[in-house]
């Protein structure tokens, strides 16, 4: 069986939900793959930024945005050795919504589905995996796809890989992936939220140990940061030594950890950061974590993977509403204009990596580092970081049309 279709995108995460949104506005035909059956899963990022409320404001979809649950956060504090240090003020952020949200991934995906299928040109195939490209005289012209039902070809103008950090698209399309040694991984797990607890309290540090919490109303999403390769020490020492260092870090927590009854519970998330060279290649193109894949600190990735399918749509949505190719000029633009920022964000991290590292063999630091307590005694730098965080180095607005739904 074989579709075709004028724009085909690998992964249904924030780029390609976005992209697929903003292309169907336009007019394009557009179908999404998802490899799962739904969104309700655990995902790393649960932010959202101000420059994404804008783009939401731009749409027209931010007030029914906004009756979805989620927090909003003007300050964002850390715990450091029992002290709040407050590190980024975004109320000074021109925006409509000059506030960092906290909002379930698969809620903000399942918004982005619903607002797209009323457009006639968008489609979206859940369970449906990329198992391979369709290649003619060396340009993509379309994927092989399996269901579980069926192997289809589905033939277009474009393929768009926004299937992740471990991308097939960009597997397959032989795109050269260079990596950056990260010094940690997390494991993720959940426990109970109880009534008392902090509302939010994200990173807590307590002598070298970090502990992310991410309030889900009646639980934590907890991350704990390990040693890069490190899970097989920690589980050598025994679930009871890993509840104690979670108490250590948050005491109001001694009430639940039992709930880790066994490993299994945990898992481990193997932080990596790594770029394409180059993006594309004829008839595809990378976007969000499958061009550039970014460390979890800061939350930044969402916004990045956001800010990277609203400059595709804008740079490819008039070619594609004629259903011609998109020119290598065109693809390289692309890449020049969102490489930049992403690279950018990449070497704020890697700092932030040699800061929060660590160093079992040293003695754990008593106090917070210097710059924290510096930006936490002058709340003008402030201002600083929440600008990094939630507006980036280029952030992008709407330049798509919307075409009048029959």
């Amino acid at each position: 069986m074989t579709i075709h279709t004028t724009c085909c995108i690998a992964g249904g995460g924030p780029a390609g939900m976005m992209c697929a949104f903003l292309l169907a506005r336009a007019g394009v035909p557009v179908t999404v793959l998802e490899k799962h059956k739904d969104f309700f899963r655990d995902f790393r990022g649960d932010t959202i930024h101000p420059s994404t409320f804008q783009i939401m404001d731009d749409l027209g979809l931010l007030q029914d945005f906004l009756r979805l649950p989620h927090q909003e956060i003007t300050t964002l504090s850390a715990v450091f050795n029992g002290r709040t240090i407050h590190l980024a003020d975004f109320s000074h952020l021109h925006y409509v919504k000059p506030v960092l949200g906290l909002m379930p991934q698969w809620d903000f995906l399942n918004f982005l589905a619903e607002k797209a299928k009323k457009y006639p040109t968008f489609s979206l195939m859940r369970e449906a995996k990329v198992t391979g490209l369709l290649i003619e005289e060396d340009a993509v012209c379309g994927v092989t796809v399996q269901t579980p039902d069926e192997s289809l070809d589905i033939r277009c103008k474009l393929v768009i890989g926004a299937d992740g950090r471990s991308s097939d698209v960009r597997s397959q399309a032989g795109l050269e992936v260079i990596e950056t040694g990260v010094p940690i991984d997390i494991l993720w797990f959940r426990l109970s939220r109880h009534e008392g607890d902090p509302a939010q309290t994200l990173g807590n540090f307590l002598q070298g140990e970090i502990l992310i919490l991410l309030n889900r109303d009646t639980y934590w999403q907890c991350g704990y940061v390990i040693d890069k390769g490190g899970f097989d020490t920690i589980k050598s020492q025994g679930l009871v030594v890993f509840r104690k260092k979670i108490v250590g870090i948050c005491p109001y927590l001694v009430d639940r950890v039992g709930e880790l009854g066994d490993w299994s519970v945990v898992q481990l998330l193997t932080i990596t950061v790594d770029h394409l060279e180059t993006w594309y290649r004829e008839g595809l193109v990378c976007i969000g974590d499958a061009a550039l894949a970014m460390s979890p600190v800061g939350g930044v990735g969402i916004n990045l993977a956001i800010q990277d399918a609203v400059a595709a749509a804008n740079a490819f949505w008039e070619h594609l509403s004629k259903n011609e190719p998109i020119p290598e000029t065109v693809l390289s633009k692309f890449q020049s204009r969102r490489a930049f920022p992403a690279r950018a964000i990449q070497a704020v991290q890697a700092k932030i990596h040699e800061g929060i590292h660590i160093r079992r063999d040293q003695k754990p630091q008593r106090g917070a580092p210097w710059v924290m307590r510096l930006v936490d005694d002058i709340p003008l730098l402030r201002r600083i970081p929440a600008w990094i965080i939630g507006r980036g180095f280029r952030p992008e607005r709407v330049r798509t049309p919307e075409v009048p739904v029959p």
